[in-house]
């Protein structure tokens, strides 16, 4: 599935209540341009088997007070595979625009790490939830909403 037809899929998939499909197809320009500077149309997450993505908390290595959550995206099933430390978990593939997507609605995640190269999980690509926030916020403001007095706003719930 290339690039539009994940985000034709993400607008079809929004809540139907008149304003959340507006409001997703306003931010996609940003999730797509975040999208095209990786390397894959998808990627593979690793899975709770309550369907809630794992998420990895990264100490830095002098400073311990500092920590980062993290969830990591594969580019193939056997790196993802390999990367299962618990039992429980399962690998999932997502497209890319739904992962960029999702990053909005988990709060607790600080970045994602997109691994690009297959069998090579020490160079990765990461996604700041700060700077997908801001890209975001910049297509939000150029936003439209259909003039009616409930639409003015944003549902807080649009992932």
């Amino acid at each position: 599935m290339d690039l539009d037809q994940q985000i034709q899929t993400l607008i079809k998939n929004a809540p139907q209540d008149g304003k959340t499909p507006q409001v997703v197809a306003a931010i996609t320009p940003a999730l797509k341009l975040l999208a095209e500077q990786l390397k894959h149309m998808q990627y593979y997450i690793l899975q709770t088997l309550e369907q809630n993505w794992v998420l990895t908390t990264l100490g830095h290595r002098t400073n311990t007070e500092l920590e980062k959550r993290v969830i990591y995206a594969f580019p193939t099933l056997k790196d993802a595979s390999s990367s299962i430390v618990e039992e429980h978990v399962v690998v999932i593939p997502v497209p890319v625009i739904h992962i960029l997507f999702q990053m909005i609605a988990i709060e607790p995640l600080d970045s994602l790490i997109f691994f690009e190269i297959p069998s090579n999980l020490t160079t990765a690509t990461e996604v700041k939830r700060e700077d997908v926030q801001k890209l975001i916020g910049v297509y939000l403001q150029q936003y439209q909403p259909p003039s009616s007095s409930n639409s003015s706003k944003i549902p807080p719930d649009i992932a």
